[in-house]
């Protein structure tokens, strides 16, 4: 690892708790404007994969609404969430899956600091004369 690696990993594991979780949020934050933004195109795509009442048939901002709609559980008309819920449901997806993996990242980061601090305060308290080799 390098120097720069090494201490960018001690300092997030001596970061206290509620800091990390407002990071972790923040990144599931903006990975749900991310979904927002992307969902038009998602919608187009759902809907030219073949999932909804025309799916297949339709182009451009017709694919992404009848895509998004599909997603939604169907148009407002037929009692589903229409557009919007088809767009809730692509942000959400993408939050809950950015949340979960930067909760793993941080566990291992975290951990990985631990264990490069115990390693260097080891190597700190080690006495090993001049010219001696000592292995673990």
């Amino acid at each position: 690892m390098s120097s720069f690696t090494t201490e960018v990993t001690e300092w997030w594991a001596d970061l206290h708790p509620g800091w990390k979780a407002l990071a972790i949020l923040g990144t599931g934050g903006v990975a749900v404007a991310g979904g927002i933004v992307a969902a038009p195109a998602i919608g187009a795509a759902v809907s030219a994969a073949g999932i909804g009442a025309a799916g297949g048939t339709l182009s451009g901002a017709a694919a992404s609404s009848a895509g998004l709609a599909a997603l939604g559980g169907g148009s407002l008309a037929s009692g589903g969430a229409g557009m919007a819920g088809g767009t809730a449901v692509i942000a959400a997806t993408t939050g809950a899956a950015t949340v979960g993996s930067a909760t793993c990242a941080s566990a291992k980061i975290s951990n990985e600091g631990a264990r490069t601090r115990a390693a260097l305060n080891s190597a700190r308290n080690r006495n090993v004369p001049d010219g001696a080799i000592e292995l673990d």
